[in-house]
């Protein structure tokens, strides 16, 4: 995984030089963009945009889990693929039940510790869908049609509900769930890892 870095006078001439240098667009890449002020008396502005692939990202990501899980006596096959900006992985394995662990515990701290290893060396955090079969896929149909079934009964009491607390990713799901529900507004509170997403009842400009 190789972070190219480049420089220039403007976040537009920089942005511009490096998709055209690797010849990607915004949306196949990390990025990362800084400002340094240089001079004593006449002070310039140098902008700094550090990028990887994200193709690359996902090379390093599932070798590193392969290391993982020889360092906990697994043997599991897995497929990677990148959709969206989103690297999923997937595991096969005999001991589906030791890689998820309770309540999926043990699968979120493995993703945790992938994301984590990619920002020690980028300073940028992908998204990774980490999964073991369909474990996540099930959970993901499942945070989305709880959702939907309280957003359904926030429109008829017009009274906000108060979900369990959620890490950052499962939010995620659900904002993205309800983001087309006109009468619904969706917003997070409370600090981790005690945050959760509140479920509240938006009045349209015609009603008003």
């Amino acid at each position: 995984m190789k972070l190219e870095v480049f420089e220039g006078k403007s976040k537009e001439e920089v942005k511009e030089k490096a998709l055209a240098e690797l010849n990607v667009s915004e949306n196949e890449i990390l990025f990362k963009e800084s400002e340094e002020k240089k001079g004593k008396l006449f002070k310039t502005s140098t902008y700094i945009f550090k990028a990887v692939k994200i193709t690359d990202v996902a090379v390093f990501i599932k070798e590193k889990l392969s290391e993982i899980l020889v360092n906990m006596g697994i043997e599991a096959q897995i497929e990677s693929n990148v959709r969206d900006e989103q690297i999923n992985l997937k595991m096969y394995s005999d001991k589906n039940n030791i890689l998820i662990g309770k309540n999926g515990q043990t699968l979120s701290a493995i993703q945790n510790i992938l994301r984590q290893m990619v920002y020690n060396e980028i300073e940028v955090y992908p998204y990774i869908l980490l999964d073991v079969e369909n474990y996540k896929e099930k959970k993901i149909g499942h945070l989305e049609r709880n959702a939907k079934r309280i957003a359904r009964e926030v429109l008829k009491t017009k009274i906000e509900v108060k979900l369990d607390n959620m890490n950052s990713y499962e939010r995620r799901i659900v904002h993205n769930a309800l983001s087309k529900y006109k009468n619904i507004a969706t917003f997070s509170e409370g600090e981790e890892p005690n945050r959760h997403i509140v479920i509240s009842y938006k009045e349209t400009e015609e009603e008003e």
